[in-house]
């Protein structure tokens, strides 16, 4: 059991449930404490243990029900006949390996045959006793019982590591895996044998096992179809976020857009709740050592004023300007995106977008949605001829006098200029006034001084200059935007 439970333990891991060893191990006390025949009682228990707010509550009961799909807790109630496929289950959970059901043919449904199991073979006109299979699988399926089947697919299933399925045309390799770890060759075999070589007892047993082994492989499918979904399915999506960091931003498709926030959302959380530790740590700031001694000396050294030296965390001020012309459209609408998600965190932020002219966005994306916002902001500064020289002159004439020792200025964009002039003396008196100039360039460095790009004039005038066409990128620029300001 405890292999079950460190096996469910990735299954929630793997739902983004985190689970850290000593809760697992926790996990393990506490089932040695309630055991496990009441299901509902093990569940409700380990919920207690593992899930630690509504969230997590919620997608472990999800998990759980995925991962316990047969109730091999409790061995005295019926089963769900629908995981056999006959709909005729018995009370004490056995499973009828030949398929029929009372009535149909005179067979009892959910007796086992043969092997003392209460087997209904019958015995042949010359008083033959009843048949019994030779393979180990043959004679588990004449004793249906489910549980012992359930188990042995999930031992197989274990043996196999069916957890690895990624992909839904896995279904079948993986239900052929589980099958021959059953002893699947020694049933065939068996089988074969019967129908070619015996008399009627032994073709009838034949087609008992035949049935058995069909009823077998459609379960062992369903077995599968529900480790997939509870494996593969969430494997699958963050196999595509992994990809959606990595890949250039300018070959996401527009369908692929709803995908990209939803990563983008996840990170920022995460750099939220990295910065929200971080301040927490230091909120006090550090203890203030002769302040503190010199005002308890009246206590005879007993500590009980404790002073902390005043340390105030200053979020950064960021100043981000976008170029939102069409050549580079794509990675500011992520940049954007990436950005307002990010309110919580750097709430002193301004955007602006240019594609000659420059203009802030900030009250507009602080007071429409986030497609909305965008979609507006592309409509209006996206067309027109680029010109940085412009933006410059721009933000010189309007911003500038809110340029001080604790800004942050982010430029997304190629540099590319359409030769003109690249005002470049403007953006070092940006780089003298501000805390930091970080220039974000989608174009590999090997294109920054091809044609009319202007990178190689601008470049020198940045505190950092990096390659940025992906969000993993934008991550790591804003992670350490965070860490800077701690």
């Amino acid at each position: 059991m405890e292999r079950t439970l460190v096996d469910f333990v990735k299954a929630l891991r793997t739902a983004e449930i985190k689970v850290s060893p000593a809760e697992t191990l926790d996990a393990m006390h506490a089932m040695d404490i309630v055991g496990y025949e009441d299901r509902r009682f093990l569940k409700d228990t380990l919920s207690i243990v593992l899930s630690k707010n509504p969230e997590e509550k919620e997608a472990f009961d999800t998990c759980f029900d995925r991962f316990f799909t047969f109730d091999k807790f409790s061995e005295g109630e019926s089963e769900e006949s629908d995981d056999w496929g006959d709909g005729d289950a018995s009370d004490d959970g056995e499973f009828d390996p030949s398929g029929e059901r009372s009535g149909e043919g005179g067979r009892g449904s959910g007796q086992g045959m043969g092997g003392g199991a209460g087997g209904d073979v019958e015995e042949s006109e010359a008083g033959e006793s009843s048949l019994t299979p030779q393979s180990e699988l043959g004679q588990m399926l004449m004793r249906g019982n489910k549980t012992e089947i359930m188990i042995a697919i999930a031992e197989a299933g274990r043996e196999v590591e069916v957890n690895q399925i990624v992909v839904f045309t896995q279904k079948g390799l993986y239900t052929r895996k589980i099958m021959d770890a059953m002893g699947m060759k020694g049933l065939n075999d068996e089988i074969g044998e019967l129908r070619a070589h015996g008399g009627i007892p032994q073709k009838r047993l034949s087609n008992v096992l035949k049935n058995g082994r069909d009823r077998l492989r459609e379960t062992v499918r369903d077995y599968v179809e529900r480790q997939f979904f509870l494996h593969a399915d969430e494997k699958g999506k963050q196999l595509r976020e992994e990809l959606l960091k990595k890949v250039k931003l300018s070959n996401v498709e527009k369908r692929n857009f709803k995908d990209v926030h939803e990563v983008v959302m996840k990170m920022a959380k995460k750099l939220i709740a990295i910065h929200s530790k971080r301040r927490k740590t230091f909120k006090r700031g550090q203890l203030d050592v002769r302040k503190t001694l010199r005002n308890n000396m009246q206590y005879d050294g007993a500590l009980f004023d404790i002073h902390w030296k005043a340390q105030k965390v200053d979020r950064p001020k960021v100043m981000c300007i976008c170029d939102v012309s069409g050549s580079v459209s794509n990675y500011s609408r992520f940049l954007l995106m990436f950005l307002y998600s990010l309110t919580e965190v750097l709430p002193k932020v301004r955007a602006f977008a240019f594609s000659s002219d420059l203009g802030e966005v900030t009250r507009l994306f602080e007071q429409s949605d986030l497609e909305t916002a965008i979609a507006k902001t592309m409509r209006d500064y996206g067309n027109g001829s680029t010109d940085y020289g412009q933006m410059l002159e721009d933000f010189k004439s309007h911003c500038m006098s809110d340029v001080n020792n604790k800004t942050t200025i982010i430029i997304l964009g190629d540099a590319r200029n359409n030769y003109g002039d690249p005002k470049s003396e403007i953006l070092r008196e940006m780089y003298d006034k501000s805390k930091r100039v970080i220039w974000l360039n989608p174009e590999p460095k090997m294109s920054w001084t091809v044609g009319d790009a202007e990178m190689k004039k601008y470049a020198p005038a940045c505190h950092q200059v990096e390659v940025c066409n992906s969000l993993m990128h934008l991550e790591r620029v804003v992670g350490n935007l965070l860490r800077s300001a701690s």
